[in-house]
């Protein structure tokens, strides 16, 4: 018997036995091939079904889209509504945002006026919810790509009035990297972030145990900069989780990140919402601004 005509009937009993099994399991559920497959969403088309189609979420939506998503409100961030007030009006301005998650921080650069926004995300669920909250929430300004935002940075040749970096530094393998590609898109800039500091942090912190080893020195700028390797430890395998795309991650200390954003050219530098005792390390918001003259 020839190879093809083996082949042909290996595969027509393998098919009779997946017939058998699914007429099996159809009887035995009393549904004689009416059972829904489990990728079919059944009932009124909603917006709960939109979000329930995808696991994960952190962020909540606003109460008028009438679904249940994450918890965190962050369509109403302060941070987000700070940053703005210190850049002025976005209205009609072209923005780039990293690392949107879940495009909450989208929609209320959105309703602040924003012209266009690109909005860069690497983590493929996180880019697939973002397209979810696009139609939700009718977002005609914004535009989604999934990818690396370090890649977009270096090698396109857009320039932006203003850059959101909210909660993506302290992901970043070389945070001062970011920075400096930041430096090179725009004179405006925003970012939220983790910082190392022993004294916020002391040995025996639990919140110390991401970190792997003693800091790490380098010669960056002119000036000795301290990075804190930190890990995940398997946190990644959690369909919610929002870090970054490798595991292996640094923080920097917050005097280290004031003083490469100086050096970088950005004179007019304002702090705010810095939190030393934030339950998942200390943190505070910088809005920059590159002075020209």
């Amino acid at each position: 018997m020839s190879l093809t005509r083996l082949m042909t009937r290996g595969l027509r009993k393998a098919a009779d036995v997946i017939d058998r099994t699914m007429d099996g399991k159809a009887t035995r559920n009393g549904d004689d091939h009416g059972a829904v497959l489990d990728e079919y969403a059944t009932g009124m088309p909603s917006a709960q079904n939109a979000v329930d189609a995808l696991p994960g979420w952190n962020h909540a939506l606003p109460d008028h889209v009438g679904a249940m998503a994450g918890i965190g409100a962050f369509y109403n961030d302060p941070r987000i509504i700070w940053a703005i007030e210190q850049f002025g009006s976005v209205e009609g301005r072209k923005i780039l945002e990293l690392g949107p998650l879940e495009a909450a921080h989208t929609y209320l650069l959105e309703r602040s006026g924003a012209g266009t926004i690109h909005s860069i995300e690497a983590n493929k669920l996180s880019f697939l919810r973002c397209l979810v909250v696009k139609e939700l929430l009718c977002l005609e300004h914004a535009k989604f790509f999934l990818g690396d935002f370090t890649d977009w940075l270096d090698q396109r040749q857009d320039h932006y009035d203003f850059i959101i970096a909210s909660g993506v530094l302290y992901h970043m393998q070389d945070p001062v990297r970011l920075l400096e590609l930041i430096a090179q898109k725009t004179d405006a800039f925003y970012l939220w972030t983790h910082y190392a500091n022993d004294d916020a942090m002391p040995v025996g912190d639990p919140r110390r145990q991401a970190f792997v080893g003693p800091a790490q020195t380098q010669e960056r700028h002119g000036m000795k900069v301290r990075f804190h390797k930190r890990s995940y430890h398997g946190a990644w395998r959690n369909k919610a989780f929002c870090g970054g795309m490798h595991d292996l991650h640094c923080w920097m200390e917050k005097d280290d990140i004031l003083s490469i954003i100086k050096a970088l050219g950005f004179a007019d530098i304002r702090i705010a919402h810095d939190e030393p005792a934030h339950p998942n390390g200390p943190s505070f918001s910088v809005f920059a601004r590159r002075t020209v003259g």
